[in-house]
């Protein structure tokens, strides 16, 4: 009888553990184990696309960068933001840790109608892009008058 009770204990302690290691590594997935790393694939920026039927408007999440850091290219509705996270250490100083890492990104989108390039804005502000991307004319919706 006592055997039974400690496989079961046992059977519990061990998904206990699994549990709790599963737990640290969808918490702290971006930090380094042993010799290799599990991290973000990716350093690209998060990104919202709002469609106010006249324009587009982007917002991309971008800490940490000035607009010298970051390119953006359009092509009828093709759009490419790309840029690199430089290194932010200073000159002279040991580092200790680091988990924000140098890296480009590239994220590309296929808007839903062209637009007109000429029109766009563009600014950045407390580490967020803002895009307004005014459509084509072809592709605003119009209003046809019957007769």
């Amino acid at each position: 009888m006592w055997t039974r009770i400690n496989d079961i204990e046992r059977m519990f302690g061990a998904m206990d553990l699994f549990r709790s290691r599963m737990n640290r590594l969808y918490t702290e997935y971006d930090r380094p184990y042993g010799d290799y790393g599990l991290r973000v694939a990716e350093a690209s920026p998060r990104t919202n696309l709002y469609d106010n039927g006249d324009h587009f408007e982007i917002r991309a999440e971008a800490p940490g960068l000035s607009k010298e850091d970051i390119n953006v290219k359009i092509q009828g509705n093709y759009l490419e933001l790309s840029g690199s996270q430089k290194s932010d250490a200073p000159e002279g100083y040991k580092v200790h840790r680091v988990e924000r890492h140098p890296a480009a990104f590239t994220r590309s989108f296929t808007l839903p109608a062209d637009v007109d390039v000429e029109k766009v804005e563009a600014g950045l502000q407390n580490g967020i892009l803002t895009m307004t991307l005014p459509k084509a004319e072809a592709a605003k919706p119009k209003q046809i008058d019957i007769k």
